[in-house]
């Protein structure tokens, strides 16, 4: 009989907790948006191309208290009244891993003032934009030469490619970079020649943060590399591969390739260029490999 008593008594004051407390306010992101800078007093190099993007995650601050890291699209409860300032962090997943979750110190935070009431549902649609003192390199392949040279052992090429089946307004303009292997040319091996062709290099800075995009479109894996080169050497530092996809699931995507620990450890380089390497996967007669957007992205 005391055991039901207590916990009546417990269920009472329970009861009363609830309904002393405030019920909280809802934010509901659905996805983001990269849009172009307003600002009309950018570097002289700050031209992003086409603004594509593979944001992931929100830092969610309201009043500079961070409520959580959440990945797009999600619905949270915030327990915050009256006037607040909601501010977003846009997030990457660093490498391509979706367990490294980072922000991505080259987009503008999105920050709204809102005046929040108990029980109403936010739902906000961030937009957020490179920030005016980002400096970019872009190998977006629109001409009919670009700034990949095939190394000695390569079998096929990269190449400039229109083909109506992947082109994709929203991610490219009117052309992308396309390595084919078949069975006779099953090994593509190739790196960036920017200092050679165009006598300005690749001129990474050290010590900072420091990001290789690339939007891809794959049935083959590729390997990632960075040539750390200098007067006397050229050093080759693998990066990331980047696998391939089924035939049927292919689609455009976007990597982040944190490039600070490699740059930073190139003391010696002068300057750098980038190396793709693949090779036709096991069991099929053919795969292609179709690349755009290729762009370094640094303060």
């Amino acid at each position: 009989m005391k055991t039901l008593v207590s916990l009546v008594m417990i269920l009472v004051l329970f009861g009363a907790c609830i309904k002393n407390n405030s019920s909280p306010i809802w934010i509901e992101v659905t996805e983001w948006d990269l849009i172009n800078n307003p600002d009309e007093n950018p570097l002289d190099n700050y031209k992003p191309g086409v603004l594509t993007h593979a944001i992931k995650d929100v830092w969610l601050y309201v009043d500079n208290s961070l409520v959580g890291v959440f990945e797009v699209p999600f619905k949270v409860p915030v327990l915050a009244y009256g006037s607040k300032e909601i501010r977003m962090i846009a997030g990457i997943h660093n490498n391509g891993i979706s367990a490294t979750k980072v922000k991505y110190p080259f987009l503008v935070p999105y920050v709204i003032t809102l005046d929040l009431n108990e029980n109403e549902t936010y739902q906000i649609h961030p937009v957020t934009m490179y920030a005016t003192s980002t400096e970019f390199w872009i190998e977006n392949f629109e001409s009919s030469s670009n700034e990949f040279v095939d190394g000695n052992t390569t079998l096929s090429s990269l190449v400039s490619s229109s083909d109506p089946a992947i082109l994709d307004s929203t991610i490219n303009e009117s052309q992308f970079g396309r390595i084919s292997l078949n069975s006779t040319d099953n090994l593509y091996v190739g790196s960036t020649d920017v200092y050679g062709l165009s006598g300005i290099p690749i001129d990474l800075p050290k010590g900072v943060d420091c990001y290789l995009e690339i939007d891809y479109h794959n049935t083959a894996d590729i390997t990632t590399g960075i040539l750390a080169i200098s007067a006397t050497d050229v050093l080759i530092n693998p990066l990331v591969r980047i696998n391939k996809q089924f035939e049927s699931e292919v689609e455009w995507k976007k990597i982040y390739i944190d490039l600070r620990e490699v740059v930073s450890g190139s003391t010696s380089a002068d300057y750098f260029e980038f190396t793709l390497d693949a090779l036709l996967p096991n069991g099929v007669n053919s795969a292609e490999i179709n690349i755009d957007n290729f762009k370094t992205v640094h303060f």
